[in-house]
């Protein structure tokens, strides 16, 4: 599997550096967890000039299903009304 060697700058961190590599924050993990990086996972904000390896992630696996809530298929449910006409004062 292939990849690549980020360098880091100054108060760079994981989530960012993920953000960078990948375009999504939650691929944490594959940088955490690439042996290339056992011996950087004591940073959690980096100094400039550190080589954190990126490995190159799969399609198959970048590609998430949206939790139920975000699918805008389903029409079935209905907006609920927000003019609640019991609560207006007289």
């Amino acid at each position: 599997m292939g990849g690549y060697f980020y360098t880091t700058k100054e108060g760079d961190m994981w989530d960012y550096i993920a953000w960078i590599v990948y375009q999504d924050e939650l691929k944490v993990q594959e940088l955490m967890q690439a042996p290339e990086n056992y011996g950087i996972l004591e940073y959690y904000i980096f100094p400039a000039g550190i080589k954190v390896w990126c490995p190159a992630i799969e399609e198959d696996e970048d590609k998430e299903e949206q939790p139920t809530w975000r699918d805008d298929d389903d029409d079935s449910e209905e907006e609920p009304d927000l003019d609640d006409e019991d609560s207006e004062e007289e």
